[in-house]
């Protein structure tokens, strides 16, 4: 009885109290849970740990044909408030006062970009200088593409790439709304 009363004194004296018997004892009660909940859990595949489906979940039915997008006719064509500019002008216009001319000051810059672009575009534009736009001249005609009879999206050729425009005329006078650049 006295070996047994030593081994629980020396237990709780001083392996309890050190680092490594309080993680042994942590282990010990991490690999009991772990047991024990696997033998409730009852037999099942020890190969996998998630609880994914073994087969794809279908959302359409397999046998119902084309679920693409629905054949829909050519894009309307742009619709232009009379006395307005068409689309091409507004580009034409615009990108004429994005390339600017040499002596323009920041500020005669954003004056001129202004009437030509939505609020939303002036305002992302408000950090940006004439000396950062990458190209100086126009190399082709603009071409346009509609989308829809309020939304055409507008290429423009030029010297060291292609500028890229979104117009947009929701209350039929087309502004410019965003700008891309692909460097040639």
């Amino acid at each position: 009885m006295s070996a047994v009363r030593r081994a629980l004194e020396f237990l709780v004296t001083r392996a309890l109290r050190s680092r490594l018997g309080i993680a042994l004892v942590i282990a010990v009660v991490v690999f009991g849970i772990i047991g024990a909940a696997r033998l409730v859990a009852g037999p099942g595949d020890a190969t996998t740990l998630s609880n994914r489906p073994s087969q794809p979940i279908t959302t359409a039915e397999p046998d119902e044909g084309d679920d693409g997008a629905i054949a829909t006719g050519p894009p309307a064509s742009p619709v232009t408030r009379p006395g307005a500019r068409t689309p091409e002008q507004t580009a034409d216009r615009f990108v004429s006062a994005w390339l600017g001319r040499p002596g323009l000051t920041t500020d005669q810059w954003h004056q001129g970009l202004r009437p030509l672009s939505t609020p939303a575009l002036t305002e992302k534009l408000a950090g940006a200088e004439p000396a950062g736009v990458p190209a100086e001249q126009v190399t082709g005609a603009v071409s346009l593409r509609p989308r829809t009879a309020t939304f055409v999206e507008a290429l423009v050729p030029l010297d060291t790439g292609q500028l890229r425009l979104e117009l947009v005329a929701p209350d039929g006078e087309w502004l410019v709304d965003a700008v891309d650049w692909e460097q040639a």
